[in-house]
Parts: C-alpha cells; structure tokens; sequence
C-alpha cells in the first residue's frame, strides 16, 4: 500500500518531465521554420551568379543599355556589368536566371556597319563650283575619324631665330568625326566636320601663318538611302558658298 502511494507521484513526476521535452522540441521546431521562412520568404527559390561574356555590345553605352533592360526587366534580380570583360554578371533565382539569359540573347546581336557619304557642293558668287565626295564605314555605337589634308608647322616660344622656340604642328584640311547611335528604323547621327585654309593674307606682327577655320556640329535623324541637307554656309574671307548633305547606307 506504500508503495502505491509513492509510485503515484514518480509517474506524475515523469509524464511532467516527458510534456517539457514535447515542448521544448515543439518550440525549436517552430523556431527552425521560422528562421528558415526568414531566410527564404514565400518560398522564393535560391539565389544563384552567373556572368555572362557579350559578343557584340562591347561599348560602355551597350553595356549601360543592357543592364537597365535587365533591372527593368528583372527587378528582384541584381545585375552588374564589367566593362572590362564585355560581361553581365547576374544574381538571381534559377528561372529569372533563365529569363535574363533570354533578354541578353536577344539584345546582343552584331550592329550592321553603314557607309555615310558626305558631300560638299561648293559654289562661287553663285555659281556652281567644285563637288566633294568622302565616305566613312561606320558602326552604331561607335565613332570614325577621318582626317585628310597637310600639316602645317608653326613656329611658337619666340622669334624664329630664338632658341627658346619650338615648331608645333596643325592640321589643314578636312576633320571629319561620326557616330551613329540607334537601329535601322531610328539612326542618329551624331558628328563634327571642321574645314580649315591657310588664308595668302600675312599678318604684318608675326610669322604664322592666318588660318580659316568652318566648323559643323550636329545630331540628327538619318533615313537610310535618303540624303540629308546637314548644313550650308559662306565661308568666311571669299565669295564662297559651301553646302554639306550625307546620306547613310548600309553596307551588304
């Protein structure tokens, strides 16, 4: 009868002792999804990286241009260009990797290169005079130089006899500088055209020589085969009458 009596609260003391262990294990096991809800919300799937080399968009616009596509695109994802490597590396989830994989397939493909041909028509007092033609092979996005013509030295630092004098050289001629930006169906044309001279008039102060100078900047929308009228002047010192047109054409 003693006995019973004492194994009564031994049985009460253990069934305590076991509802404390299901609670602390209830409780950690909430605490454990809890935190993994915290580090995955939603369900979201894991964040992978992946870089991407282009083989066409190489210039720093093209690469700004891609990556808000992307960001717009992709607003959970995070996107970063690496201009050095012509790369887009990509933080993202697997189906949003796969989706910016998409878009960049899509967006770098080969530029068609265009031929501008620009034409000066030169008239004198009004009438008709000397034609010009020069032609660049230019890329959308990228910039061509062309420079034709003499370089002239000009004496600086002093009198010509002087030892402290240095010849620096200028060019004479024609500067033509042209990028196209866009696609087919929107060209702008971006570019400067400087035309210099040595004039016959001396200075009657120095030695160097009087130089005339017509310059042209502009940014303007191209039609591809239709020629533009990009500017007409008179060029200073003379009875001359120069007028500029390109057209852009691309080549097959």
């Amino acid at each position: 009868m003693i006995r019973s009596r004492i194994a009564a609260p031994r049985a009460r003391f253990t069934l305590a002792v076991l509802g404390l262990a299901v609670l602390v294990l209830f409780a950690s096991a909430v605490a454990a999804r809890a935190q993994a809800d915290t580090a995955n919300p939603a369900g979201q799937q894991p964040e992978l990286t992946q870089t991407i080399f282009l083989n066409n968009a190489i210039s720093q616009r093209e690469l700004n241009d891609m990556q808000t596509a992307l960001r717009n695109m992709l607003p959970r994802a995070h996107v970063y260009s690496v201009a050095t490597q012509s790369a887009i590396t990509i933080r993202a989830a697997a189906d949003e990797q796969a989706e910016a994989q998409k878009l960049i397939s899509e967006l770098d493909r080969a530029q068609k290169p265009y031929r501008l041909t620009y034409t000066f028509t030169e008239t004198d007092a009004g009438k008709p005079g000397g034609t010009q033609h020069v032609s660049l092979i230019v890329l959308p996005g990228s910039k061509t130089v062309l420079k034709q013509g003499t370089r002239v030295p000009i004496l600086t630092g002093g009198a010509e006899q002087d030892a402290k004098s240095q010849v620096q050289y200028i060019d004479i001629g024609l500067n033509i500088e042209a990028s196209l930006l866009g696609t087919s169906d929107s060209l702008r044309l971006e570019t400067n055209i400087e035309q210099s001279s040595i004039s016959e008039e001396k200075p009657a102060a120095t030695q160097d020589p009087i130089i005339r100078q017509t310059r042209l900047d502009g940014s303007t929308q191209l039609v591809p085969g239709k020629p533009l009228v990009l500017g007409a002047l008179d060029l200073p010192g003379s009875t001359h009458h120069l007028e500029v047109a390109v057209v852009a054409e691309p080549v097959r």
